[in-house]
């Protein structure tokens, strides 16, 4: 598939990856819908890609709200033909003890990370293209690696994980595409200090947002589209997990009392903040 005039809604596109897929696609000749909370970010980058130029344009909603959902719904009721690409890719972490996880927190992730992206897939189904319609989910490698102080952000994108196989089994007799990308750590502002700390004591490798949004665009373009993870050896500890769980408890309990000392450090610095409002990436491990 070219993605030459395709139309493409993408959400999250505020967010460290979500930027980096807009400026891929774009430079494509998408005509790209820009979904995101933040008004000073999404204006800066429809200046950037001249968004109008093709046609497109933004839509400062938050997803995780009906007012927000129903902007996308009266937006996609006033364009003369259909989308051609659903992106997912609008989300929320949260780094820490679940003890220490509060419950607005937990409830924040699950509603933006899960409902508010499942109903977001729901409301685009009937405006997606019958022949030729994709959606793509940016996920995470921990929707397939549970870690310890990712509890509820490793259960939202195991939930995310699910919800693509599942949908895409349930289309699987129309022309429709589903598929889930998972990202390994990443450098966007989602990770905080803490995060960026661990990842740098035990290892852990980060790619950069480009990096992804060249691994979307190439599944995007694909005849058919493939579930893709990230990295390696993150694609091989994946693998064990899914034959050997044990064999990774055992490598992320020597990890266990560093990652316990930079949860407690964020869980402290996070009690004055709010989490961050869009974000795509996570932390990865390297098990030694």
């Amino acid at each position: 598939m070219t993605m030459r005039g395709k139309i493409v809604l993408l959400t999250g596109a505020a967010g460290g990856i979500g930027q980096a897929i807009a400026r891929r696609l774009s430079h494509q000749g998408a005509i790209l819908i820009l979904v995101g909370r933040s008004a000073h970010t999404l204006n800066a980058l429809a200046r950037e890609l001249d968004l109008q130029k093709n046609k497109g344009f933004t839509l400062v909603a938050d997803i995780a709200t009906h007012a927000g959902r129903e902007s996308i719904r009266t937006a996609l009721i006033a364009l003369p033909q259909p989308v051609d690409i659903l992106i997912n890719c609008a989300g929320i972490s949260l780094f820490g003890l679940l003890p220490n996880n509060e419950p607005e927190q937990i409830e924040a992730v699950i509603n933006t990370n899960v409902t508010a992206t499942i109903l977001v897939t729901r409301l685009v189904l009937p405006f997606l293209h019958k022949h030729s319609g994709r959606i793509l989910t940016i996920g995470s490698s921990f929707g397939g690696l549970g870690y310890p102080g990712f509890a509820v952000y490793c259960a939202s994108k195991f939930a995310l994980r699910g919800f693509s196989e599942a949908l895409r089994r349930e289309l699987s007799d129309s022309a429709v595409q589903v598929a889930y990308l998972a990202p390994r750590a990443t450098n966007t502002s989602i990770n905080n200090s803490a995060v960026c700390a661990l990842n740098s004591e035990l290892g852990n490798a980060q790619d950069e947002p480009e990096l992804v949004a060249s691994v979307a665009e190439k599944m995007l373009s694909s005849t058919r589209m493939r579930d893709r993870n990230i990295g390696w050896p993150e694609r091989l500890f994946l693998r064990i997990n899914s034959i050997f769980p044990r064999l990774i408890d055992g490598a992320l309990r020597k990890q266990l009392p560093v990652i316990r000392r930079y949860a407690q450090s964020s869980s402290a610095s996070e009690a004055s903040s709010a989490p961050p409002a869009e974000s795509n990436a996570t932390t990865s491990t390297r098990l030694s």
